[in-house]
């Protein structure tokens, strides 16, 4: 799955969150954020877990 870089980027600046804070907040580790953030793809649980804090819209439509 690929994740919106700028929908991600926004919503943690909306949100008032850090990568440690919603690494935690999602149940994924700090590196998976890191990755996620930088434009790597991830599971489908991963998104739903990143999503389920973040907001929907930052999965990329298609995927």
């Amino acid at each position: 799955m690929r994740i919106n870089r700028e929908r991600f980027a926004a919503a943690l600046v909306r949100l008032d969150l850090n990568g440690n804070k919603l690494a935690e907040k999602a149940g994924v580790s700090r590196g998976t954020v890191t990755a996620v953030r930088t434009g790597k793809s991830c599971s489908r649980e991963t998104a739903d877990k990143l999503a389920a804090v973040l907001g929907q819209d930052i999965i990329e439509k298609g995927d």
